[in-house]
């Protein structure tokens, strides 16, 4: 059941909120009654204007979030939350459990994973004061559900930045890409960080990692996926860093649907081992497309193809052949 006051609450009452949302929108539209919200097991009745009191904190909601996956762009997220911290005037992003369970198929492996706020909540305290992940904390809530409480990351998404560096692959891949490829590589180290404490990100993709313009730096966000995993416990996150990485040096998907509408030449030539592993239309070979990517590189990009003989099993394997690439590229 959830819990409501409408009333004076011990630390805040409604004239105390109203005069510390004054601070931050105007004064007609601060609410005549304030919603107070303690229990967050129903999200959906988490809403504009109300605050959400967790742990004596008051956090004034602002709006969900939203975000694309599986092909579908925006979809909404109605259990995170933007509010501003009312005690300070922070924008934090508040996480509430939400549980979902999918499998996914990757080759001939299959991983079955889920939401966990716990995993998130751990590791939020595991990458504390990590430059290279979003930082926050765990919260209970009056029926103790484990909300998260994120700082918010001011900044577009890695993807987003690197498409918009160059008009041409070519004036991106030899003029860009070096500076790309190191910022990814530290990323990938920031992996490794948690994989060398027997934690994994879960969800691994590349709207997951946002520039945060007030560090200057790449961060990952969103760790509360979580995977069941038979052969290899990073192997899910390692798919992921491949996925990226063929991201990265094509400046964007390349599509065999794009290919075939704009270069039949090129898309004649493409087999089916030349196909990215996770998403079955994209060119993992971009060798075949943009003959000046170096050897080292297209082999790299090859071990995340449906003709990859071979998988890495670990984040140092891949960081060893991301050195000899950023050689290569010297």
């Amino acid at each position: 059941m959830e819990h409501v006051s409408v009333v004076d609450t011990e630390a805040f009452t409604q004239e105390k909120l109203r005069e510390l949302i004054a601070h931050y929108i105007e004064p007609g539209r601060i609410p005549k009654i304030i919603k107070v919200i303690t229990d967050t097991s129903d999200f959906f009745r988490v809403e504009f204007d109300n605050v959400l009191l967790l742990e004596g904190n008051p956090y004034f909601i602002r709006n969900y979030e939203r975000e694309g996956r599986f092909g579908i762009d925006e979809q909404p997220k109605f259990w995170v939350k933007r509010a501003i911290d009312l005690t300070d005037g922070s924008m934090k992003i508040i996480k509430m459990v939400f549980h979902e369970e999918f499998r996914t198929t990757i080759g001939d492996l299959s991983f079955d994973c889920y939401r966990s706020s716990k995993k998130e909540a751990r590791i939020l305290t595991v990458v504390k004061n990590h430059s290279n992940f979003m930082q926050g904390s765990a919260v209970t809530d009056s029926a103790g559900n484990l909300v998260r409480v994120i700082d918010y990351i001011p900044g577009k998404s890695m993807a987003d930045s690197v498409l918009s560096l160059a008009e041409s692959h070519e004036e991106y891949f030899h003029t860009h890409f070096p500076s790309v490829l190191d910022n990814f590589i530290e990323l990938v180290h920031a992996i490794k960080f948690l994989h060398d404490r027997e934690e994994k990100h879960g969800d691994i993709r590349r709207d997951h990692v946002l520039w945060d313009r007030q560090s200057a730096s790449y961060r990952w966000i969103d760790f509360d996926y979580n995977y069941l995993h038979k052969e290899n416990i990073y192997g899910y996150d390692l798919f992921g860093l491949g996925n990226i990485i063929i991201f990265l040096a094509g400046c964007g998907d390349i599509t065999v649907q794009h290919l075939k509408k704009y270069n039949e030449q090129t898309f004649n030539r493409i087999v089916e081992n030349d196909l990215n592993i996770l998403f079955n239309n994209r060119v993992a070979n971009l060798r075949k497309i943009y003959p000046y990517i170096p050897y080292a590189l297209n082999s790299l990009l090859l071990h995340f193809s449906l003709g990859a003989p071979v998988f890495y099993d670990e984040t140092a394997q891949l960081l060893d052949d991301l050195g000899e690439v950023r050689s290569s590229l010297s």
